[in-house]
């Protein structure tokens, strides 16, 4: 347990963010010890990996190339872009998968109880037969949410510090490219305050977890779950992993945002025949 201002905070709420403290990187190792850190892995996060920066650059790309049409700014068509491929995303792919590595992570209370967890297989098999399509995308509208505030402010904070970089480096002329670097150092400011919306995330958690707790909502929803959240830890546990969020932001971001810029300029000069 960890002590706050409202007394014990629960084990199922130290899950929450995932923060990286000595207590929580002790349970994970004591779930399976390395391989515990990669539960959910297979196949669940592959689909996931190998399937969600596809559907992003693609729509992303696409609503960016027809907003900028309409007259969008940088700004403008970075964040309508983010937000209509983040969108797409959660319903397309990330909203089944993260239910399943969320159901694969908080499923070691059979495994506490001296019992042999189902397998992966086996999970989803009987997730679908109790909700069917509903069931494997418990909590996909809070992951919708996450998607669409993550890469609206992805995109949109990282074109918005490609705007200000312009400025300081006097790259006014849209036909002026930024360099490497400078892309890289514009994710990088998108990526990291972009965890502002970190109590998404958590509610996300905890609506898709699958550990028991009588004070929970039967049956979560976005607003039910805020407010378990608050009333077990406060307005603290709704930014619980917070830190390692930030990072993780700044990491996709530069893949999908600086690189995809870059990778996409390089196709452009291929096609040219440059």
């Amino acid at each position: 347990m960890v002590a706050t201002g409202k007394g014990e905070v629960k084990a199922s709420s130290i899950l929450l963010g995932a923060g990286l403290n000595m207590a929580d990187l002790s349970r994970i190792w004591a779930r399976g010890g390395f391989l515990g850190f990669y539960q959910g892995l297979i196949p669940w996060a592959w689909i996931e990996a190998s399937s969600k920066g596809a559907v992003l650059l693609f729509v992303a790309s696409e609503t960016d190339r027809m907003v900028r049409g309409l007259g969008y700014g940088n700004f403008s068509a970075g964040i309508t872009s983010g937000m209509v491929g983040g969108m797409a995303q959660a319903y397309a792919t990330v909203g089944f998968c993260t239910c399943m590595k969320t159901a694969e992570i908080t499923k070691h209370k059979v495994m506490e109880a001296g019992g042999k967890p189902p397998s992966t297989w086996a999970t989803f098999a009987e997730t679908y037969r109790q909700g069917g399509i509903r069931g494997i995308n418990k909590g996909v509208n809070a992951v919708a949410i996450r998607q669409v505030t993550n890469w609206g402010s992805r995109f949109g904070l990282s074109r918005m510090a490609e705007n200000v970089i312009r400025s300081c480096t006097g790259k006014t002329d849209a036909d002026q490219k930024l360099s490497a670097p400078e892309k890289i150092v514009a994710s990088t400011l998108g990526g990291g305050l972009s965890a502002w919306n970190q109590p998404i995330e958590v509610v996300r958690v905890e609506m898709q977890s699958m550990k028991a707790d009588m004070n929970r909502p039967a049956n979560p929803t976005m607003l039910s779950t805020v407010k378990y959240i608050y009333r077990e830890n406060g307005l603290r546990g709704l930014y619980r992993g917070v830190t390692p969020r930030i990072g993780l932001g700044i990491w996709q971001t530069v893949c999908m945002v600086a690189f995809g810029d870059i990778a996409k300029e390089a196709v452009e000069r291929f096609m040219d025949g440059k």
